[in-house]
């Protein structure tokens, strides 16, 4: 059953404006399904289909020329000439609406998008569904909701997630790492991959997860840049901003998604998660990834980091919305409250950088302790109301 996404909105509102639209994201984000639907009128074409592009590249001007309704273009990257000649025609048509371009590989996408397309395009991302995209989420058990991530697959088709995401990595690596850049040990890349699904919550330290996937430093510098253009990781910078005490520069590692974390580290039931070691760490990177998700699907400029001094007081996350006060917000995975949640917090507002802290819990007490607003797991959904309003 199709779901309306929240990038829609945006999405339709920037195709009023802009003759080249783009949306990048993960393989399998339901790209293609969203803007068939958004879109059915449109004319669509999968440059994966080598008749195709074999006849777009023998006259693309006289191909783009004989289109006069808006053309969506899948899996872009796989000719980036044409972004060219995108350029071309649609600077002689000077009207609105013209192109969609659809790709998973952000990098390659983007980079194109710059040498040829600057201010003629609305970049989107569409990443795998948020928890509001998601029927009834907050009654559903956060642990399930962890083991079974956000992609859309899993929902409509109801495969279980030890099903799915096996062959999601074994594509992924096997399809689109060789693609991207010339890995000669593939085997090494997926353990590094795992690797990191173990240090989500944490500083990235290059050198330490080089070390155990037995690489050197600028490979594993380099492969991180490959899970993050790829959607695969996100990092989360730190805010230093008007702060005079020294603070940890390095970011900190997170997965799109929860699910695909899950599966590589070996998580088969949502039981699981209550006995593991990354339980208060997975539920961390769900909110985080959740609150990127909704950030990028509905368009706004919004920035997430953390705060940590060198004396190792953090805070999850710093939410910067235009010129409004900064947000603070600790999650814990805890199902009691206790008064050393909200500690960091009250260190925090000392600085008087913010007006507003936040603890997120999986508890059921909501209301305000020691000026930070308690959200149980179940007014989740309130909050992202009161930051995106």
């Amino acid at each position: 059953m199709y779901v309306d996404r929240q990038l829609k909105k945006n999405l339709l509102e920037m195709f009023k404006k802009f003759p080249v639209i783009s949306i990048t994201g993960p393989r399998q984000s339901g790209k293609t399904t969203f803007i068939r639907n958004t879109f059915p009128d449109f004319e669509y074409i999968n440059l994966e289909r080598l008749d195709i592009l074999s006849l777009i590249k023998e006259d693309p001007i006289g191909f783009l020329s004989s289109r006069p309704h808006p053309v969506i273009f899948d899996e872009a990257q796989k000719y980036p000439e044409l972004f060219s000649f995108v350029q071309v025609i649609s600077d002689q048509r000077r009207t609105a609406g013209q192109y969609i371009l659809l790709g998973s590989q952000s990098f390659l996408l983007n980079e194109h998008i710059n040498q040829t397309l600057a201010g003629r395009i609305s970049i989107n991302k569409l990443l795998p569904f948020d928890v509001t995209e998601i029927s009834n989420f907050s009654e559903i058990n956060v642990n399930e909701l962890i083991w079974k991530g956000g992609y859309p697959r899993i929902y409509d088709f109801e495969i279980p997630p030890e099903d799915f995401y096996p062959s999601y990595i074994q594509t992924y690596i096997e399809r689109d790492i060789r693609t991207l850049k010339n890995i000669g040990d593939l085997h090494a890349f997926a353990t590094f991959t795992g690797l990191c699904a173990g240090r989500i919550g944490q500083l990235l330290n290059l050198s330490s997860i080089a070390n155990d996937a037995g690489v050197s430093v600028n490979t594993a510098k380099s492969w991180i840049s490959i899970l993050e253009a790829s959607y695969i990781i996100t990092l989360l910078r730190p805010y230093y901003k008007n702060v005079n005490k020294r603070l940890i520069k390095s970011p900190k590692l997170y997965f799109v998604d929860t699910g695909l974390a899950c599966s590589l580290l070996r998580i088969n039931t949502p039981e699981m998660i209550n006995t593991h070691y990354l339980k208060g760490s997975l539920f961390e990177n769900l909110i985080i990834s959740d609150l990127i998700k909704q950030i990028e699907h509905r368009g706004r400029n919004v920035k997430l980091y953390f705060w940590r001094e060198s004396n190792g007081v953090e805070i999850d996350c710093i939410i910067e919305k235009d010129a409004d006060p900064l947000m603070s917000l600790e999650i814990k995975a805890g199902q009691s409250y206790n008064k050393d949640y909200v500690q960091n917090l009250k260190a925090f507002r000392k600085l008087g950088l913010n007006e507003q802290s936040f603890l997120i819990y999986q508890g059921d007490q909501y209301g305000k302790i020691n000026d930070a607003e308690l959200i149980p797991w179940s007014y989740y959904h309130k909050f992202i109301d009161r930051i995106f309003k």
